[in-house]
């Protein structure tokens, strides 16, 4: 590997600003000044120095964040703070993304990455990946929702859903609202709003608690975000 890559993907900068840094003489390698981008390192044999600092390499990131309304699910925005705007400065790159996305309103887990490869799998249509969310209804959902639920939606402008398991868990009929669950295998647009409008109820609020085999931990505040345990990072690659 190419030091210049080397460091791009430890994250001390761009290709651009660590060719800089390289021939400043900042960068050493197996205790050697090395003023070349292109010298030619072991990245996990070598000892990689910037200013005496050992580097150890890691290509690709993992964070579970616990989402919290008010925060767009994207890499930059003109008006509205972003879930990379919660990653401190020294998590932050410029490679890393949302899995997917959560509506501005939306409260959850969002996992954060590099990996490219990782987030196809778990969007791909094909792959159905089960999304999990915890929802609060202003109506009370009822036995047939479960059965509608279960053979799949049409919701607005005719768009057909694939099933989806439908749990209540709590119904208040004095206040006419109710709590749910509702596991889906796809991510169409504002999906749980329109599927439960479409039976004649509206979500008041809405959290997404797992995604795949990764479930949100209940100790991470909102706002909070962590990396990956290695039993989570194998959980997230299973189907």
């Amino acid at each position: 590997m190419r030091l210049d890559k080397f460091l791009a993907d430890v994250g001390l900068g761009s290709r651009k600003e660590v060719k800089g840094l390289i021939k400043k003489g900042q960068v050493t390698v197996n205790g050697k000044v090395i003023k070349s981008d292109k010298f030619q390192v072991k990245e996990l044999l070598d000892e990689i120095a910037y200013l005496d600092e050992k580097l150890m390499y890691q290509k690709n990131f993992y964070y579970l964040l616990n989402k919290p309304a008010g925060v767009v699910s994207a890499t930059q925005d003109n008006y509205d703070e972003t879930v990379l705007d919660l990653l401190n400065d020294f998590d932050y790159r410029e490679d890393l993304f949302p899995v997917g996305r959560l509506d501005k309103d939306t409260e959850g887990l969002l996992l954060i990455t590099n990996d490219g490869a990782l987030a196809h799998r778990l969007l791909s249509p094909k792959k159905h990946v089960e999304k999990e969310y915890f929802a609060k209804v202003a109506g009370v959902m009822t036995a047939e929702d479960i059965d509608a639920f279960s053979k799949g939606l049409v919701i607005s402008q005719g768009e057909e859903t694939l099933p989806a398991v439908l749990t209540i868990d709590a119904v208040n009929e004095a206040e006419q609202t109710s709590d749910i669950r509702l596991i889906l295998h796809e991510g169409k647009f504002h999906q749980v709003k329109r599927m439960v409008k479409a039976v004649g109820k509206e979500v008041t609020y809405l959290k997404r608690i797992r995604m795949g085999n990764v479930v949100l931990p209940a100790d991470l505040g909102l706002g909070e975000y962590r990396e990956l345990t290695a039993e989570e990072l194998v959980k997230i690659q299973e189907k």
